[in-house]
């Protein structure tokens, strides 16, 4: 009987320091809802070059109007809105549902590991666009989305680092591919996405 309240008592003090040192309000959700918007934005972005009259998978254009530009940044904006949008919404709701507080020391932690190597990639894809090197533009948000996502999983569930690893190495072969960039942005963050989250939701619902 001692011995099975020892363990109890242990495993207690385990759960303690997982919440108090990692960010485990994560939602499968969130990732789910993430890769569906991706891949729905992706459709668009097909359509767009479609109108445009460019076969971006040839990678031969690399002076598009203002106008198509100006498309593009706005869905990229969208994608972006909605999907963070969701990823705070089932964040949320995961907390109140385990009794946790969303903005933590840990939080913040997170979000700043995070947000640094986006922050660089962000400014570093700005730089692409100034030079007209837009067949880079996929395998750069690849990149440093994944590098972002392996510094930051430290505070967070052991599997956002093997995600991570998983967009970079994709990211990295897409620079060798750079007339299918949309293919594998495609598959990065959409597909990928779906799966994990679908994954993590079974293992952490």
């Amino acid at each position: 009987m001692t011995e099975n309240k020892y363990q109890d008592d242990l495993t207690a003090i385990r759960s303690m320091m997982e919440r108090s040192s990692r960010f485990i309000s994560l939602s499968g959700m969130s990732g789910i809802a993430a890769g569906v918007i991706a891949l729905l934005g992706a459709v668009f972005t097909f359509y767009l070059f479609h109108q445009q009259g460019s076969d971006y998978l040839s990678a031969e254009r690399d002076v598009y109007s203002p106008e198509f530009l100006n498309q593009l940044i706005i869905t990229a904006i969208v994608i972006l809105g909605i999907s963070l949008g969701a990823g705070i919404y089932f964040t949320m709701r995961k907390s109140r549902r385990m009794g946790l507080k969303v903005w933590t020391n840990t939080t913040k932690y997170l979000l700043i590991n995070l947000c640094v190597p986006l922050g660089a990639g962000g400014l570093f894809c700005l730089a692409l666009i100034h030079h007209g090197l837009f067949a880079l533009l996929a395998p750069a948000t690849l990149v440093f989305y994944g590098l972002a996502l392996i510094n930051a999983s430290k505070y967070t569930y052991t599997e956002i680092y093997y995600l991570g690893l998983i967009e970079l190495l994709l990211g990295i072969i897409a620079c060798f591919w750079l007339g299918y960039g949309l293919i594998f942005w495609t598959v990065g963050f959409g597909l990928l996405h779906i799966i994990y989250g679908f994954l993590m939701y079974r293992k952490y619902p």
